[in-house]
Parts: C-alpha cells; sequence; structure tokens
C-alpha cells in the first residue's frame, strides 16, 4: 500500500458513514452549522449503508417508515412498512442535496483515529481506494468526529459452528451476501434461525420455493401489524405532506412507545394480547403454544414483525412451516435435529444473526493512550467519557433507529454550537466515580451479550443511562443542559458570552 502525499487536509466535521444515519447527520451539520466544513466518508461505493448492502429476499424494515424516515423529509410512499429498495430510493434522494452530496468521499475507510489535546484535533488514518482498486492510505484532520456507522461487522456475520456442513450436498446461503444468481424455485429451502432476518425471508421466498421450512432453537414472538397505516393514509387525504408526515410519526412514536411500556411493565398482559393474536391468524393454539410462545417477557429480544401477517399466513397456506429443535447434525440431503427427525432440503440459510463490531473495526487513542470501549461509560446515549469531541449514532433497539439517530445528530449540532459561542475547542464527557455497571442494550438476545465487554457500560442515573424512551430523550437532546458532566478545555467562559438561552436549560 502505498501512502498519499501532500499538505494534510483539515475539516470542521467529519462523519463516518453514508447510510440512513450519515446522510441524515449530513444533513443536520449542513443546515444547522452552516459556516462548518464537513465530509462524509463511506468505505463502500454507494450510498444507504445497510439498505444497499442487504440484497435478500423480501429485505424491508421492521419499524413504519413515519418513524424510520427523516422528520424533515415527508414519507409520501402507500406502504408504511417499505422493502428495502423503497428505503433506499429514500436515502438516494435525500442525498442528492447538493449541500450534501458534494461532501461524501467513497471509497474511503476510517482505519484509526488519535485525539490530541495539544493541538485540539482527531488525526484520522484512511484507507483511499482509487478506480484502478489500488489502495493509498491517506491522512485528514478534524475537529468533531461523528460516527454513523452503526454497530454491526458488515464484512461478516455470527457464523456458529454446525456439526457436519462440509457434508452438506446442497447450497449454503449467508443472507448478509446474497447471490444474486440463487435458483431455490421449486426446492426445498431450510431457514436456520428466527430474528428479524429469518422473519421476512421465509414468507418472501416461500412464494416460489417448493416449501420453506424456518429451524429454529426456541420459540419467539412474532407480532402481525399492517403494512399500510389507515390513520396515516387519512391524515395524507386531509392534511398537507409535511404535517400529516408529523401527525403520522407522532401517533406512531406513542403507539410503539405505549406498547413497549406494556411489555415492560405488564408482561403477562403483553403476551396474552400477541399469543391471541397468532391463535386468531394461525387457527391452532397447540401451535402457537409450541413455536410461538418463548420462556422470555416479550421485548427481552427484539420484537420481530409481520407486515400483513405474512409469516403466518404463508405457514397456514402449507408453503412454509416452522419447527423448533436443535442441529444434531448436517447430512448430505439435509439436517438431522436431536430430536432425530430428519428435514430434506436443497438450500440451506444461515440466519444466524450479524456480530457487533465496536467504532467499526478503527483503533482509538487519547492522546497516546488506546481507548478502552469496555472501561468506558456512555453519556447521553451518544458520547464516550474522557473522550473529547467523538460521538455516536446509535439507534433505538426497541422502536425506529432513525428516531435516535436524528436527536444525536441535532445534539452534536447544539453541542458544536455551544463550544463556539462559550470558546471551548472541544470537551468530553466526566463520568461519576460511583456508579453501578449495565450493559448498554438491555437485551438478552445472542448477539448483543457476545459483545457486551467490547462496548462502553450505561450507568444507573442521567445522563449515563441509554435510554429507550423517545419522548424523555427529545427534550433532552434539543434543550438539555449542554454543559452537565462535561468537562471542557476552557471552563471559564468569555465575560461576553450571552445568557443562556431557553435550549440550554436543564434536563
Amino acid at each position: 500500500m502505498k501512502s498519499l502525499q501532500g499538505a494534510t487536509e483539515h475539516l470542521d466535521v467529519v462523519i463516518v458513514g453514508a447510510g440512513l444515519s450519515g446522510i441524515g447527520a449530513a444533513y443536520r451539520v449542513s443546515t444547522e452549522l452552516p459556516g462548518k466544513s464537513f465530509a462524509v466518508l463511506e468505505s463502500r461505493s454507494a450510498i444507504g449503508g445497510t439498505w444497499d448492502l442487504f440484497r435478500y429476499p423480501g429485505v424491508r424494515s421492521d419499524s413504519d417508515m413515519f418513524t424510520l424516515g427523516y422528520p424533515f423529509r415527508p414519507w409520501t410512499e402507500a406502504k408504511a412498512i417499505a422493502d428495502g429498495s423503497s428505503i433506499l430510493d429514500y436515502i438516494r434522494a435525500t442525498a442528492d442535496d447538493p449541500r450534501i452530496r458534494e461532501r461524501i468521499r467513497f471509497h474511503t475507510r476510517l482505519i484509526s483515529a488519535a485525539w490530541s489535546s495539544e493541538d485540539a484535533r482527531w488525526t484520522l488514518d484512511l484507507d483511499v481506494t482509487d478506480n484502478d482498486g489500488a489502495t493509498a492510505r491517506r491522512r485528514l484532520t478534524c475537529g468533531f468526529l461523528y460516527l454513523c456507522s452503526g454497530y454491526y461487522d458488515y464484512d461478516r456475520g455470527y457464523e456458529p459452528s454446525f456439526p457436519g456442513i462440509d457434508s452438506f450436498t446442497g447450497e449454503i446461503v449467508r443472507p448478509q451476501f446474497w447471490p444474486e444468481d440463487l435458483d431455490y424455485k421449486g426446492k426445498r429451502v431450510v431457514v436456520i434461525g428466527s430474528g428479524a432476518t429469518a422473519v421476512t425471508l421465509v414468507p418472501s421466498m416461500a412464494r416460489d420455493a417448493g416449501h420453506v421450512t424456518m429451524l429454529q432453537r426456541s420459540p419467539t414472538y412474532v407480532t402481525a401489524v399492517p403494512s399500510r397505516d389507515k390513520f396515516s393514509d387519512a391524515a395524507r387525504r386531509h392534511l398537507p405532506a409535511g404535517v400529516a408526515h408529523h401527525v403520522a410519526r407522532a401517533k406512531n412514536v406513542l403507539f410503539t412507545q405505549a406498547f413497549y411500556q406494556l411489555c415492560r411493565r405488564r408482561p403477562e398482559v403483553a403476551k396474552k394480547l400477541i399469543r391471541t393474536q397468532t391463535a386468531r391468524i394461525l387457527g391452532d393454539e397447540e401451535l402457537v403454544r409450541e413455536h410461538f410462545t418463548p420462556a422470555y417477557n416479550p421485548w427481552d429480544q427484539r420484537l420481530c414483525v409481520a407486515p400483513s401477517a405474512d409469516l403466518f399466513k404463508a405457514m397456514k397456506s402449507g408453503q412454509a412451516s416452522v419447527v423448533t429443535d436443535t442441529i444434531g447434525t448436517f447430512t448430505p440431503t439435509g439436517i438431522r435435529l436431536a430430536s432425530g427427525q430428519e428435514l430434506e432440503a436443497d438450500v440451506v440459510v444461515t440466519a444466524t444473526g450479524l456480530s457487533m463490531l465496536p467504532l467499526g473495526g478503527a483503533a482509538f487513542t487519547v492522546d497516546g493512550k488506546a481507548v478502552d470501549l469496555g472501561d468506558s461509560w456512555v453519556y447521553r446515549g451518544l458520547m464516550i467519557s474522557g473522550v473529547p469531541n467523538l460521538a455516536l449514532c446509535v439507534g433505538y433497539t426497541n422502536a425506529s433507529w432513525t428516531l435516535r439517530a436524528d436527536l444525536s445528530s441535532r445534539y452534536v449540532c447544539r453541542l458544536i454550537n455551544y463550544m463556539d459561542r462559550h470558546g471551548h475547542a472541544y470537551g468530553a464527557p466526566a463520568a461519576d466515580s460511583d456508579m453501578k455497571a449495565r450493559p448498554i442494550l438491555d437485551l438478552t438476545s445472542g448477539y448483543v451479550q457476545r459483545a457486551v465487554s467490547a462496548f462502553p457500560k450505561q450507568g444507573d442515573r442521567q445522563p449515563w443511562i441509554m435510554r429507550q424512551n423517545y419522548l424523555l430523550d427529545a427534550p433532552t437532546a434539543l434543550r438539555g443542559n449542554l454543559a452537565r458532566n462535561m468537562v471542557f478545555d476552557n471552563p471559564a467562559p468569555p465575560t461576553d458570552t450571552p445568557v443562556p438561552d431557553l435550549q440550554e436549560i436543564h434536563a
């Protein structure tokens, strides 16, 4: 690898990732920090992140588009639960704004970031690939670094070791790397897994496959939701597009949060509601007891959704089925389960989940010392204790990702404006010394538990709690005290600093 020569470029803000979060962040920086220089670094060749990368059949959102979409760009399509290509078109249309498009740098991967308090800036080492495929190392500096690349490893998923898998003579497919030429028409398909990817794949593949079996280790919750939102359709018929979008967004935020709180506070009631709905659709209470009645409570793991009950309809029609068992071994013609049952298969899809990857896999240092995320604390859901001028964009697990992502972007813009007004070059969160630690995500899902030690902890009090509540987070992000638990390079503000406005009251 060769090194690029020349003077080091400096920018005020660098955003990493040109997916749903990064494009939204670019819009906020361009409109709320109009005098700042910035760039969006994207390691791939296209905009869209997850929605450009994942190409498996039926790929879609499991959040409604009125909350997954940006508050500044109304969603105008008919379906509230949108397919992947529609979401990708929406992101690309947003990025087509010249203020955003001209700032995106493709084929640019962040390798390491080093903060210097003396220089009050980050030094970024990047791998930049040219049109001929040659990669060179480039250096860039910035005043504020905003990571919008999520927390998944998009280069490799979670791949458990299956006994005998090499003996299987059929085709094994990983959803993350779906082959464009895969032909499964009329074939026997087994999808291993019961998460969002599996619940999406099964009904979609069932339309053309001979039969699709969803193989799960234990029962899982799946709830049916309408593909279209009648309330939102009515709002759009009678209100201007922007107003209708906000009305639909508010209604869905309230409904989603109310159901989540019901699941956490009255889990037995939530269980009964979900089971009753599933039994009514399937018409088979025994099937529900065996395959859709987990031992855990709703929202101990992320709740999967079936738009228009498509998974249940595929099962009811006989095109698909579900088996709850563990894998004994692969055989040349399929899978032998621990119970002794044989599942014959021509194609096996391993929808076993993604792996989590902190900081996009880049190495971070502060004044020459490596950042130990596992020993750090998360601040307001987006900053890291002891790390100056760095923010991470992390969405909700119990609601639309974009709800928190957009709040984070607006908070970053407020913080940068605040530091400029008060003469600060940088600031970092300072953690309380007597907190009790909890995992950053309160989920029992395997992908979370496997990565707990690699991510920062959340505490037992504000502002160190990773709240899963938009209604509480919004006032903090938009009007909260920006100096709380923050240490700045120049604690004494200039004497001519104006009195903070209402957007800086304590929250």
